[in-house]
């Protein structure tokens, strides 16, 4: 197996990944690529020879990925990559954002300091920079980790744990990025997130506001076409 490497930022050197960090991200790749297909069965010793790996790495990165909502486990049965949304599944999901989120986005323009301004200008700018992906799948891998992280720091500025943890719980942008795998998502993605930066520099609350549901509907716009 390559060796993989994770970027310390502090350090500003390439550090190797641990072996059950490594099969972690790979694993995840292929679930997030549709490499493996959402539904499908998950063995764990063949993983383990296609990844030149023992069984244990495998195991506890799949527990690993129970956990993250990517993956289910079932008595007799084993693991197996978690079903896709449904159609229902995914307009419940965005009614659900839209109620949500542009008033978070809100919130978190009331509660700003320069601090956590910055914070949120590193969380979307982690979405363009960083090391350069090795391939289409860990890029946007990547990316899905770096736009759950902006959004989640959004949540954070905005102090509603009740509203953080009713995300979180759903794993709802990793779910979303398997649609996107796809579809144009980076660039348009990341102007929409700079027209909300701008609302947070500027301190509008309301541009917050809106920005964040424009956002969200134009997410949604670009994903319906999955369920044709």
């Amino acid at each position: 197996m390559a060796a993989a490497t994770d970027h310390d930022q502090k350090a500003g050197f390439a550090r190797p990944l641990s072996i059950s960090e490594s099969v972690h991200e790979q694993i995840y790749q292929r679930i997030m690529s549709l490499e493996i297909l959402p539904g499908a069965r998950i063995p764990i010793d063949q993983l383990a020879r296609e990844l030149n790996v023992s069984q244990t790495p495998v195991r506890d990165a799949l527990t690993r990925l129970e956990r993250e909502g990517l993956v289910r486990k079932a008595h007799l049965i084993g693991y197996s990559a978690a079903p896709q949304l449904t159609p229902k599944e995914f307009d419940d999901l965005y009614r659900f954002r839209l109620m949500l989120e542009p008033e978070s986005a809100r919130q978190a323009c009331l509660r700003l300091t320069p601090e956590k301004l910055e914070r949120l200008e590193n969380a979307a700018a982690d979405m363009e920079k960083g090391e350069q992906p090795v391939s289409r799948n860990s890029r946007y891998s990547r990316f899905a980790r770096a736009d759950a992280h902006f959004h989640d720091e959004i949540l954070k500025v905005a102090d509603n744990e009740f509203a953080r943890q009713a995300l979180n719980d759903r794993h709802i942008h990793l779910h979303i990025f398997r649609l996107m795998f796809h579809s144009r998502v980076t660039q348009e993605a990341l102007e929409e997130h700079e027209r909300l930066l701008a609302a947070f520099r500027a301190g509008d609350a309301d541009a917050a506001y809106h920005a964040m549901h424009d956002h969200i509907e134009r997410s949604r716009d670009r994903l319906a076409a999955a369920f044709e």
